[in-house]
């Protein structure tokens, strides 16, 4: 039994304003990745001299060990997933006159085109809403882009890696997700490039963390749905991810997996599920003609998904009271299409709400099993299936809370899917 996707809907929610995150002072993340510099204890000023020439000393050592372990520029991080591509850039901000001189014409016009534009071709697409500024990478400070492009146009990436002669600055390229695999052998005979191959588990965790870690103004990283199971005085609040562990992350793709997370190094894959986001927008495809993941959510945003399920009450007349089934919860889904006359009766909107009610669900009712059985009540959902998505945010919340008893909470980020590229980026800049 399930939430039918009537109690959540969006145009009935008033969200309210995310309050800004409090910068951390006991967690940074290690060596080049540390975003503010070592707070020293003030020496007695005996020793005050001789102290600060050691400490320069030091510093100035520190400096060169980071130049010349640091890689050239572009730095990029890749997540080649089964439907969309992910591509982080850090674009440095702190370029002297003198690197300006040295530097070399591609190198300019690749950092020109990519932050200069918000589209690229017909496609791709900058989240500019996502862009992290004044961050400090490898003692580099710079502003961190959020690029995404549809898998199937990747040899038009590749064809532009090409033209502007990437493979002359850069040789290997970190890479995460199935496609880093698959496709391979595509980046070295279209592009010249060799793929540094990644584990996109270790890579998504890895990212989660920092990303939580440096964002320390503007709305908090990670957030959750009050009061989920009451429409009218449902908001959105921020939730500060200190001390996370452990935590239930699953990442909503293609497919779902769904990972119990111990520690950054310490976690297991609990299991997963073939529907997921690319389930959505097949079946969507196949019912309603539309041709993209946001015409999809769009249709769904205006349907009415208990026209095509059955419902509790529709077998009941009401509630199953003995087990706590109310009347309202889905039976089965697309269960009244067996009907002539309801076929029907349904618009294409309706069978798109349908659909993404019968995925989210589903995934809803795999995650609070595993958080059961795990023993975990923080559960994480990312992934790019929730990019644009609140009406699935808000029913995983609604389940998560109601299902539970309110024991379980349902957290959500702000960058849902790119975490993956992000701890591609970190095993470029600090290999593990």
């Amino acid at each position: 039994m399930a939430s039918n996707g009537h109690q959540g809907d969006d145009e009935s929610i008033d969200e309210g304003e995310t309050p800004t995150k409090q910068p951390r002072s006991d967690r940074e993340m290690p060596g080049c990745f540390r975003n503010e510099p070592d707070n020293e204890a003030a020496s007695p000023a005996g020793r005050a001299t001789s102290q600060r020439q050691t400490s320069n000393s030091t510093a100035r050592l520190r400096s060169d060990s980071v130049k010349k372990t640091r890689p050239p520029f572009p730095w990029f991080g890749m997540d080649i997933g089964g439907t969309l591509v992910k591509l982080v850039y850090f674009e440095p901000k702190d370029i002297t006159a003198e690197e300006e001189q040295e530097e070399v014409e591609n190198l300019k016009s690749i950092r020109r085109y990519l932050t200069s534009n918000i589209a690229y071709g017909k496609t791709g697409i900058r989240d500019v809403h996502l862009e992290l500024q004044d961050l400090t990478l490898c003692g580099r400070k710079g502003n961190l882009h959020f690029i995404r492009f549809p898998t199937h146009d990747l040899p038009a990436f590749l064809q532009m890696a090409r033209s502007k002669h990437f493979s002359s600055l850069h040789t290997t390229l970190c890479a995460t997700g199935g496609g880093a695999y698959k496709f391979e052998a595509d980046f070295r005979t279209m592009a010249d490039l060799q793929l540094h191959k990644l584990d996109e588990l270790d890579c998504l965790i890895r990212g989660v963390l920092y990303i939580d870690s440096v964002v320390s103004s503007g709305p908090s990283e990670c957030y959750y749905f009050e009061n989920p199971t009451d429409p009218e005085r449902c908001i959105q609040k921020p939730y500060t991810l200190e001390n996370p562990y452990p935590l239930l992350l699953v990442n909503i793709g293609s497919g779902v997996s769904i990972l119990a997370v111990y520690s950054e190094t310490n976690y297991k894959r609990v299991t997963g599920t073939s529907l997921g986001g690319g389930t959505f927008l097949g079946l969507c495809c196949l019912l309603t003609g539309c041709s993209s993941f946001e015409e999809a959510l769009a249709m769904a945003s205006e349907g009415e998904s208990t026209k095509v399920d059955k419902l509790v009450r529709d077998i009941y007349g009401g509630d199953y009271e003995r087990f706590g089934l109310p009347g309202w919860a889905v039976a089965s889904s697309f269960g009244n299409m067996v009907s002539k006359e309801k076929r029907e009766t349904v618009s294409k909107e309706d069978l798109a709400r349908a659909t993404l009610v019968s995925i989210t669900n589903n995934i809803g009712s795999i995650t609070r099993m595993c958080a059961l059985n795990e023993n975990i009540e923080r559960v994480v959902f990312v992934g790019n299936f929730l990019r644009v998505n609140t009406l699935s945010m808000k029913l995983l919340a609604y389940a998560m809370d109601y299902w539970s008893k309110g024991q379980l909470k349902a957290l959500f980020l702000q960058h849902e899917g790119y975490f993956g590229a992000v701890g591609a980026l970190l095993e470029l800049l600090h290999p593990s």
